[in-house]
């Protein structure tokens, strides 16, 4: 199989910078406030540890939720399955997904209204990137990191096949012409 290229489109200064800012908000936002951050696995498992490392609210918890769409393709199925469910109780408590991208915005979704039916204080979508290119539905985010008009990102969380999320910095896979 032949290599694909890689064309960086965020490095890892910005990545960090970004970081920072959006946990300046969310603890501006909840100010002291008890919060469950909810992250989805497996993509957005660095950002979400980079992020909480910059939490200063003392009252933190931490779960995780795993739900695909994407299988071994570079297209979602449309079809959203929930691999594990989070542990920690939410009902009347504040709840932030923490999202490594949205794409289609239907596993978000199906997130979102599952997590809302649980009843919380309130509820937030944190993502790293907001793609828009290949939005299917609309849903709400609360604190995005950077919007990316286009392309398939792999690096920092974001995989093709389970293959590049090691890489500390997000690329786009570009096709050979």
């Amino acid at each position: 199989m032949e290599k694909p290229k890689l064309r960086l489109v965020i490095p890892k200064d910005e990545i960090s910078l970004k970081i920072k800012e959006l946990s300046e908000k969310i603890d501006k936002d909840f100010d002291e406030e008890p919060i469950v951050f909810i992250a989805t696995l497996k993509g957005a498992f660095m950002f979400a540890s980079d992020l909480l490392k910059h939490i200063k609210n003392p009252n933190v918890e931490v779960d995780f939720v795993r739900v695909k769409s994407y299988g071994l393709s570079d297209k979602s199925s449309g079809k959203v399955e929930l691999i594990k469910d989070i542990e920690i109780p939410v009902e009347g408590k504040n709840v932030i997904i923490v999202e490594d991208i949205v794409d289609t915005g239907l596993t978000l979704k199906f997130l979102y209204e599952r997590l809302k039916a649980l009843k919380p204080k309130t509820l937030k979508v944190c993502a790293l990137i907001d793609k828009k290119e290949r939005r299917e539905v609309d849903i709400p985010v609360d604190y995005i990191g950077f919007e990316v008009e286009k392309g398939f990102l792999v690096g920092y969380g974001l995989d093709f096949a389970e293959k590049y999320r090691h890489l500390s910095e997000v690329y786009e896979m570009v096709k050979d012409e």
